[in-house]
Parts: structure tokens; C-alpha cells; sequence
């Protein structure tokens, strides 16, 4: 469930990796859309890698082959940086020369869908959690700083920063579909302060306890500290290199704030972007 990964289903490994664009609407394809050319077709690379191997964690089905088609994804990386361009790897050529990506960014994503493959995550301590943040959403921050044009060091700070922030709140809104999977993100420290039992039970018995709301509202003052982090760094960059992560932050908050505002005990609404939100971002960091 990468943070960036939200959106149609990508094409995976196979044929030309033509990259598929963000769904409409969304607020990663509203952040893309007002990047320069050479930037948006970028991050549509990244966004459509993204997805593959995604769905790949995702897919049903026995784990044997989708490791195996997580570890092509690396060797073809590999292949990538050693100068060899596979099928799966085509549009990714020119971002990576163009902008300086880095081979170890794209094998943490890899390395974190692995981590949903191997053992469906329930209720990881917090630094098996932080760890699996930092490869499916920072690792994804880190290669898109440089597509935005963001210096290195402070790049990073917000792709560290920035990244967990979505990440937790992706984990906090989709509670019921993970568990629907098997899978529960919330982490074992918060259910112990909360006095929750995890071991041997369901997911879905797990969330519909009274005492829930006592571990989601602690892990979002996490995310809500990360975006504070993130905004700061983001105050102090170019204007230019930041309006694509402004947007993001903007929807992602959006999201956090409803979610607090809505509380969780079931039944859960479905949480989304304010339209009227994300156009005031636009038209504030996206074209002023």
C-alpha cells in the first residue's frame, strides 16, 4: 500500500512498462499535473514502477511466484544502472539518467512490498513499522525530490518526513480494507498502552474495539508531527521544487483532519480529499 500507489492498476512486469497515468481526480494526479514535462512524465514512470510491484504484494494467489516476480523488478533495476534497458525498465531510462536517481531507492520500494508478500503485517512493533514507511513512502519521496528539483540534503528531510506523513495516514484510512487482506498496520506498542490483545485474533475483531481510537489518534499526532516537520522544510526550499509535495501535503492533511473529525469506531465512513481544498492548493502553489 505505497503511498503513491493509490490510483488504476498499472501494467506489471512483461511488456513495455508504458507509464499509466494517476486516476483522474486524484490528488497525485492533480499534484503531477502542474509539473514541467519533462518532471510529470517522471514521475509517471516512478508512479507506474510504483504500481507494479504493488500489485504484485497485492495479488491473490501463492507467494512463490510473486517473489519471484518482486526479484525480476530487482535484478531489471540492476540491469538498469548497469546500463542494460529491459522492457519493464524503458521509461525509467531517461528519468534516472536525467535526474540522478538512485538504484538503492528503488530496491527499498521493492524491499518493502516484499515485506506484505512474505508475511501479511499485523500489528508490527514500531520499528518494523517506521522501517516498512521509510521503503514504501520515503524511498518514493527520496527518488521524487530529485524529479522536483530539490537539493539533496533538504530533499531527503522532506522525502523522510513528508513520506511517513502520507504513509500513516494512508494507514489510518484504509484500517477496514488492510484487514479485509488480513493485514493490520497499527503498531503493537500503541495496542499495548490501550490495553488491546492482538495475538491470535482477527483484524476485524481487533478494530472493533472501543479502545481503537486510543491507538489511531496516537499514531495520528505521529503523522500530524511529520507534516509539521515536512512543512517546515518545505518553507525553506524554492518555491518552484516544492509545489508538487505542497499539494500532496494539502490532500494527505485534508484526509488526517476528517479522519479525527470522524473518530474511529464502527462503522467507518470512507474518508476523501476535499475538492474545494485541493483547487485553493492549486491555485495557491500550483500557479501564483
Amino acid at each position: 500500500m505505497a503511498a503513491l500507489a493509490n490510483g488504476a492498476p498499472a501494467q506489471t512486469r512483461g511488456g513495455a512498462a508504458t507509464p499509466e497515468l494517476p486516476a483522474a481526480g486524484s490528488s497525485f494526479y492533480t499534484a503531477m499535473r502542474i509539473l514541467p514535462a519533462k518532471r510529470r512524465d517522471a514521475m509517471y514512470a516512478v508512479y507506474a514502477f510504483c504500481r507494479a510491484v504493488d500489485d504484485i504484494a497485492d495479488e491473490e494467489g501463492p507467494r512463490g511466484p510473486r517473489r519471484e516476480a518482486l526479484n525480476r523488478w530487482r535484478e531489471d533495476i540492476d540491469l538498469l544502472f548497469q546500463g542494460t534497458v529491459q522492457a519493464s525498465t524503458t521509461d525509467l531510462a531517461e528519468p534516472t539518467r536525467r535526474f540522478g536517481l538512485r538504484r538503492g531507492d528503488f530496491h527499498a520500494i521493492i524491499d518493502g512490498m516484499a515485506m506484505d508478500l512474505e508475511a501479511d503485517l499485523f500489528a508490527p512493533d514500531w520499528e518494523t513499522l517506521d522501517l516498512y514507511c521509510d521503503r514504501v513512502a520515503s524511498a518514493v519521496g527520496r527518488l521524487s525530490v530529485r524529479i522536483f528539483g530539490m537539493e539533496a540534503e533538504p530533499g531527503d528531510a522532506l522525502a523522510y518526513h513528508l513520506g511517513r506523513a502520507l504513509q500513516l495516514t494512508n494507514i489510518l484510512r484504509d484500517v477496514d480494507e488492510d484487514a479485509a487482506r488480513g493485514r493490520l498496520y497499527l503498531p503493537r506498542e500503541g495496542f499495548q498502552r490501550a490495553g488491546i490483545a492482538i495475538d491470535g485474533r482477527r483484524a476485524e475483531d481487533v478494530l472493533s474495539e472501543p479502545a481503537l481510537q486510543k491507538v489511531c489518534e496516537e499514531l495520528a499526532g505521529r503523522a500530524m508531527d511529520h507534516f509539521v516537520h515536512a512543512d517546515r522544510i518545505m518553507g525553506d526550499a524554492p518555491r518552484a521544487a516544492v509545489r508538487a509535495p505542497r499539494l500532496m501535503e494539502v490532500a494527505y492533511r485534508d484526509i488526517l483532519r476528517k479522519l479525527k473529525a470522524r473518530g474511529w469506531a464502527p462503522p467507518r465512513t470512507r474518508v476523501g480529499v476535499s475538492k474545494l481544498r485541493l483547487l485553493g492548493a492549486v491555485l495557491r502553489y500550483g500557479i501564483l
